[in-house]
């Protein structure tokens, strides 16, 4: 029996999952482009740790968290490319659902996503958004009566699901192929190998070049009340004489302010 190489199998996955989890993470994000990258990133990653994901229990399951985890990231509104909206749905129905669906917050979005439109069981959705049953289950009834109370004609779950699938099916989102995808997760893999051997050089040169600069032995400060070699000691104020006695009375005794003080006397 012929064994299938990593290249074949992560081939399989990929051409399994990409597509619907494009689409899956455009309803997430709202944006096209950054639905495309979430699932290349996701990709690369899963590509870069194979051995890990190919022995795991559930692969497509890794590798969608971590590209609903980047769809959302709140990080991306800082990017100029993400700061403008992309030109919405066509459909003035998938315009609506989509902006009511953006609406609600990104935990209630996964929810009902995982739970709705891919399938998965309360636990198993409560694993995948990492919180707790009781929490998943509210979740998802607060963001259900949320739609529906802007669109009664979506009250029922499975329309909504079905509903929301429409939405995304009619989209042009088409995911890069395998090859370009595990060739950018090399490249990215390369880049932080260079990356972090060139700080780990600077680090060494730094370090070498502080032992050779760094003063060889301790030189302990001089305390208080010492005298330093080669400076001779002040010599502490004596009595004044008759002369500095006169002047001291006269600059007493004169205005502190004043034109005295800062025109010259002419006689």
């Amino acid at each position: 029996m012929r064994r299938t190489t990593p290249t074949q199998a992560f081939d399989a996955l990929y051409a399994f999952c990409a597509p619907a989890l494009v689409r899956q993470t455009y309803l997430l994000c709202g944006r096209r482009e950054l639905a495309r990258e979430s699932v290349e990133q996701a990709f690369q990653r899963a590509w870069q740790r194979w051995p890990e994901v190919a022995v795991d229990r559930d692969p497509t399951g890794w590798v969608r968290a971590v590209a609903h985890e980047y769809a959302l990231s709140p990080w991306h509104r800082l990017r100029p490319r993400f700061r403008h909206p992309e030109p919405p749905p066509a459909s003035a129905a998938d315009r609506t659902l989509l902006a009511v669906f953006l609406t609600l917050p990104p935990s209630y979005r996964r929810t009902v996503l995982l739970y709705d439109g891919v399938g998965l069981g309360l636990p198993e959705t409560a694993a995948e958004t990492e919180a707790s049953t009781p929490a998943t289950a509210r979740r998802l009834l607060h963001a259900r009566e949320a739609v529906a109370a802007v669109l009664p004609e979506l009250a029922d779950p499975a329309i909504l699901a079905r509903r929301l699938a429409e939405v995304a099916a009619a989209e042009r989102l088409r995911a890069a192929r395998p090859p370009a995808v595990r060739d950018g997760s090399e490249r990215r893999a390369r880049f932080w190998t260079r990356a972090v051997i060139a700080f780990t050089v600077a680090l060494i040169g730094a370090t070498a070049l502080t032992l050779r600069t760094a003063p060889t032995r301790y030189d302990p400060p001089v305390p208080a009340g010492e005298t330093v070699r080669g400076i001779p000691p002040r010599a502490a104020p004596g009595t004044l004489s008759d002369k500095e006695v006169t002047l001291r009375k006269k600059l007493r005794s004169e205005p502190a302010n004043g034109p005295e003080r800062l025109l010259p006397q002419t006689h």
